[in-house]
């Protein structure tokens, strides 16, 4: 390799091998196909509404809940020290996309690959993503689900026919088996547009008809739990709430990956404006529900703060619907890159012909099996409090902050490296604690659970 060849060798060399070419077009083939990379012409505003969709959760229902467990001071530290760690995390993501000149790393194990090695990124990553990607959409299944079935049960006056949330949740299901063929990221923006507008509207319903409401006269904000370890494992699971509301980062790259780039005008600049813009959103949807419905109910506030507020009626019903519509977007959003990693493995591993039949199949399969788990374990926020403190913690909170400090190397004490080891330390606590407080809720809702009663 080191050796010069000599100059009529090299002009043999020069001549492109039709082997090689082949295989470059070959490559793009499958680029151009496979959703992440089929298409990149999304604009600075669809990084905006997909990272609104991706981030704010219909958690953002039960911050109040969680506030009770946390009290007024924890409760706010927590909530804007979130804000603050997730922000800086995802801007590290947002610059790290074209650190390489002339690569982009469009998925989140490409550039775990690119800091920890090819085989050991692939180990940190993939499992990590896939259970925070994977698990959001059973827990989307869960909610979706479970709002059709509060609007069957708010819609109907007389006493009506019981059905199962089984049978709410294959309905829900059922949008899915349709929606989930939309090829690529940039297809699914008209859905995650609609998304992104309702989980405004029905925080902003949340928080206004609390207002409206005004503070209950028999309000307090002591903690609910009656005994030390209650309060100790009702704080643990608060924790994993208020972290789980900012699980974002898994689908940033990818989101990413979908806005055009050249040298003079890299993708950074329109992403970090859409992320900005998204950030300001999740502020206004986090901090005055978390805020007022904790204010206006106390520690007597139910897990979603819409049972709490009951009346008006057709307000409620609203909002729920506009919970329904946005878990169908997210649903869509997290779904994208588990096709993605699927349809990748099948066509470039297993060397399936990327056609349209193997995507009609992977994503039927796909959907049908996060809607056989939710209906199997609707208690399945408890199962994420517990998985999540494994995945998002880490995806989320210091994966990028490890992978900065093995990439570019700061120097020892600077402002960077300081930051990035606080971001660590927190993230590894949050990762410890709201596992314990997830399994505890595991067991007692286990307790008393018939599968498909």
């Amino acid at each position: 390799m080191g050796t010069q060849s000599p100059p009529h060798q090299k002009l043999v060399n020069d001549t492109p091998n039709p082997v090689d070419e082949d295989k470059l077009k070959k490559q793009k083939e499958i680029d151009d196909w496979l959703p992440i990379t089929s298409s990149r012409n999304a604009k600075w505003w669809y990084a905006a509404f997909h990272n609104v969709t991706a981030m704010v959760g219909a958690g953002v229902l039960s911050l109040p809940y969680a506030m009770a467990h946390l009290g007024w001071g924890p409760g706010v530290v927590i909530l804007i020290l979130s804000w603050l760690i997730t922000l800086y995390t995802l801007w590290q993501m947002v610059e790290m996309h074209e650190m390489v000149p002339g690569k982009r790393f469009d998925r989140y194990h490409e550039l775990g690959q690119h800091a920890f090695g090819e085989k050991l990124g692939l180990y940190i990553v993939v499992p990590q993503q896939l259970i925070c990607e994977v698990g959001v959409d059973i827990v989307y299944m869960v909610t979706g689900g479970k709002s059709l079935e509060k609007i069957y049960h708010l819609v109907c006056d007389k006493p009506c026919k019981h059905i199962k949330t089984t049978y709410f949740i294959m309905i829900f299901a059922s949008v899915h088996f349709v929606l989930a063929h939309l090829p690529n990221f940039n297809s699914i923006s008209g859905v995650s547009l609609a998304a992104a507008v309702m989980s405004l509207t029905y925080s902003t319903i949340a928080w206004t008809a609390s207002v409206h409401k005004g503070v209950q006269p028999d309000v307090q904000y002591g903690y609910k739990a009656t005994t030390p370890t209650g309060t100790a494992f009702n704080f643990f699971t608060a924790l994993g709430d208020v972290a789980f509301a900012y699980a974002g980062h898994n689908v940033v790259l990818e989101i990413q990956a979908t806005i055009p780039s050249t040298p003079e005008k890299p993708s950074k600049g329109p992403m970090w404006r859409g992320v900005v813009i998204a950030y300001i959103v999740v502020a206004l949807c986090y901090f005055p529900v978390a805020l007022v419905g904790y204010y206006v109910f106390g520690n007597k506030v139910d897990d979603n703060i819409l049972i709490t507020l009951e009346k008006p009626t057709w307000l409620i019903v609203a909002a729920n619907a506009f919970v329904v519509i946005h878990v169908i977007g997210s649903y869509q959003l997290y779904a994208m890159p588990v096709f993605d990693m699927i349809e990748t493995v099948m066509v470039k591993k297993w060397h399936f012909r990327p056609t349209q039949m193997l995507r009609f199949l992977v994503r039927n399969f796909y959907v049908a099996a996060t809607m056989f788990v939710a209906i199997t374990f609707p208690f399945f926020g408890g199962l994420l409090g517990f998985f999540g403190g494994f995945a998002f913690a880490p995806t989320t909170y210091f994966l990028p902050c490890i992978m900065w400090l093995a990439i570019y190397k700061p120097k020892r004490f600077s402002l960077s490296w300081c930051t990035n080891w606080i971001c660590i330390v927190l993230g590894l606590v949050l990762m410890i604690l709201s596992p314990i407080g997830g399994l505890r809720n595991i067991i007692l809702s286990a307790k008393d659970y018939h599968f498909y009663n």
